[in-house]
């Protein structure tokens, strides 16, 4: 539909659209930065998201029932800001879209979870949002089937672009909501034809509405600038017994004289003629950041409209039985039962009883026993190693169409697609999300495992086989270099438990963090059980702490995590028959122990002994440790990888690469 027309026959829709568009020219000439083309051309289905279709209350923004609106094509961030602007939410000013893209301003170059009220997740790296809304979906199908469909009933909105659908995530998302028929889950796709670089057919001839229709989805179309057509395909898609994908026909820069239907339309501002002559095509006759009062009020009639749905839902909310009513505040708030401490305490007292030598990997399963019937909340899963990472205990049941109770999700070889999902769930609210691979393929989850950190998200990563000690499967799965990625990722926590105890403590931590994702590193072989003693305090907590005390003068300290805590161990029994007294510190978590207060550390790592720390991956983050906090160069020294490993079993590994007692113990020697 062409601006005559929409101006003639629509001129009340007309006007709330070009407050969009106005608004996000402004916003980026002022910020001499950001992408005008794209809220141009979406602005029309938006406002007839907004106004018809999207189940929101501006002044209740975290209303659990809401329906959940994704911007994926996050670089169209000015799109977001008006709307929430117009509709009504209090913190996004006008102020705040007039400092766009300024220091300490909430409206970020990208939107971001956490700075303003109505972004629902980050986006911005393209194909994380789609792939959040999979994530979100399947949360709400999970708490309907919980707690019924007058308390939890609501839809997931997703506006994507060509870049979001070129990304190679989109289709382990795609794939995955096809298959759990998330009918709940709609993407308006924003089809303008033209990328960064020029029109989408110099990189890509995907028909995607064929590949939506062959991965189980329900395909419409629409008119992007026809407010009826909008309206129509928006209605029959909430009909949908299956996730629906709707193509949006857009112009990019919509009306733009000379940058319609170009790149030039989507990553910088139009310039101040430009600006002026488009407003003129739109007959917007007003200064920069100006909305008319008439048009300002409509649009916050939008903004309130949701008020009496949201009010009849606290009534029916208020009729729960006062147990199950507290139960969904609990799990929607994300904080842990009562009873998860006292479950946690019974493992690690059990363990320190019976010493069992288990792989790690069994450990986390023996945990997630005790846990997961105390945590209705919690959603596990695994990238098609259930067996391997041993995510799905008994009581689970497997999530599917025909069982949304389950609680173990088949992800399929998705890794990228599981994390952006975990996320997700864990965003939408009422479910602990932790999944599973192996460590080495944390590779192919890194864009969403960033953006858990960056986020706050607590999604928990379960990646098994953590080391050389795999064995045979050889370099190609042995992780060396991925601990020390996951160490350097901000507001991420490691943890490597060198035993069932351990490793309770760690899932504790876990389940019980509202801010810090986690990535649990758990072997494939067999452990001891090494803290025979029960203590209810959790030392994991501590990030590191003494282990085993030297016996006589302390000469060394032995600093190792996870498998290799073990050959600590037995090193510190050769350097004890020696005469050399060694103390042995565990380190589950450096991130835990750095954040520890430094009287603390000096007590765990005082200045004098020599210091050796074990590891089967590379040295990279050790150092701190072994040279800074009172250590020197002189006397330190590090066992463990330096380069990739090799297909052998593991027992021959840990003796040709020299991780091994004896020669823990020969450093040792050669430092003193």
């Amino acid at each position: 539909m062409d601006i005559a027309t929409l101006r003639s026959q629509h001129a009340d829709h007309w006007a709330k659209a070009c407050a969009i568009r106005a608004l996000a020219m402004d916003a980026v000439q002022a910020a001499n930065s950001g992408h005008p083309g794209m809220p141009m051309g979406m602005a029309d289905v938006a406002t007839v998201l907004f106004e018809k279709h999207l189940k929101f209350d501006a002044s209740q923004p975290r209303w659990a029932d809401r329906d959940r609106f994704i911007l994926s094509a996050g670089h169209g961030s000015m799109l977001i800001y008006a709307l929430l602007h117009l509709t009504g939410y209090e913190d996004v000013t006008l102020e705040q879209v007039k400092n766009f893209r300024q220091w300490g301003a909430i409206t970020a170059g990208h939107p971001e979870y956490g700075h303003v009220a109505g972004v629902e997740t980050t986006t911005g790296p393209l194909g994380q949002g789609i792939s959040n809304a999979v994530g979100f979906a399947m949360a709400e199908e999970s708490l309907r089937a919980r707690f019924g469909a007058k308390i939890v009933d609501h839809h997931t909105w997703v506006i994507a672009g060509d870049g979001c659908l070129m990304e190679g995530i989109s289709h382990e998302a795609i794939g995955l909501a096809g298959m759990q028929k998330l009918s709940k889950l709609i993407v308006l796709w924003d089809n303008n034809n033209i990328s960064i670089d020029g029109p989408v057919s110099m990189s890509d001839i995907t028909d995607q509405r064929a590949r939506f229709a062959a991965a189980g989805w329900k395909v419409l179309s629409c008119d992007g600038h026809d407010p009826a057509d909008i309206d129509r395909a928006l209605t029959e898609a909430k009909a949908s017994d299956r996730p629906v994908l709707v193509d949006c026909k857009t112009h990019i820069g919509f009306g733009s004289p000379t940058k319609q239907d170009t790149a030039g339309a989507h990553g910088s501002p139009l310039g101040p003629d430009e600006i002026k002559a488009t407003k003129a095509i739109y007959g917007w006759d007003h200064e920069a950041f100006v909305v008319p009062e008439g048009i300002l009020k409509a649009w916050r009639a939008i903004g309130a409209r949701g008020t009496a749905a949201r009010k009849d839902w606290e009534a029916r909310i208020a009729t729960l039985p006062a147990g199950k009513r507290a139960e969904f505040e609990r799990q929607m708030s994300g904080a842990a039962p009562k009873k998860l401490a006292a479950a946690i305490r019974a493992v690690k007292k059990d363990a320190a009883e019976k010493a069992p030598k288990v792989a790690t990997r069994k450990a986390s399963e023996m945990v997630l026993a005790a846990v997961n019937p105390v945590m209705p909340e919690t959603i596990g899963g695994s990238a098609d190693l259930t067996g391997s990472n041993l995510t799905k205990t008994a009581d689970l049941g497997i999530f599917t169409p025909e069982n949304r109770k389950g609680r173990h999700v088949h992800y399929g070889i998705r890794e990228h697609g599981m994390a952006a999902a975990m996320n997700g769930m864990a965003l939408h609210g009422g479910v602990r999300a932790y999944g599973g691979t192996f460590l080495c393929f944390t590779d192919y989850a890194r864009g969403a495992m960033r953006l858990s950190a960056l986020m706050g998200v607590p999604a928990v990563y379960v990646m098994t086989h953590d080391s050389i000690g795999l064995g045979e499967d050889g370099p190609t799965h042995q992780p060396v270099e991925h601990l020390a990625i996951c160490r350097a990722t901000p507001n991420t926590w490691t943890f490597r438990p060198a035993d069932l105890v351990e490793t309770a403590e760690a899932w504790e931590l876990a389940l019980t963090t509202d801010k810090t994702p986690s990535v649990l590193a758990l072997s494939r072989q067999n452990l001891p059980t090494l803290r025979t003693s029960f203590t209810a305090k959790n030392l994991t907590a501590q990030g590191a702490y003494v282990l085993a005390e030297a016996t006589g003068k302390r000469r060394a300290i032995l600093l190792a995590t996870g498998s290799e805590v073990e050959i600590a161990m037995k090193a510190r029994a050769i350097l004890e028959a020696e005469g050399i007294g060694t103390r042995v510190v565990s380190m589950p978590s450096m991130e835990l122990f750095a954040a520890q207060p430094e009287s603390y550390r000096r007590r765990v790592l005082p200045a004098g002994p020599v210091r050796v720390a074990v590891e089967a991956a590379v040295r990279q983050p050790w150092d701190r440790w072994l040279l800074g906090e009172r250590g020197s160069e002189k006397k330190a020294a590090f066992v463990g990888m330096e380069g990739f490993g090799a297909s052998a079993p593991a027992e021959v590994l840990y003796e040709k690469f020299g991780i091994t007692p004896e020669a823990i113990a020969a450093k040792v020697r050669a430092l003193l």
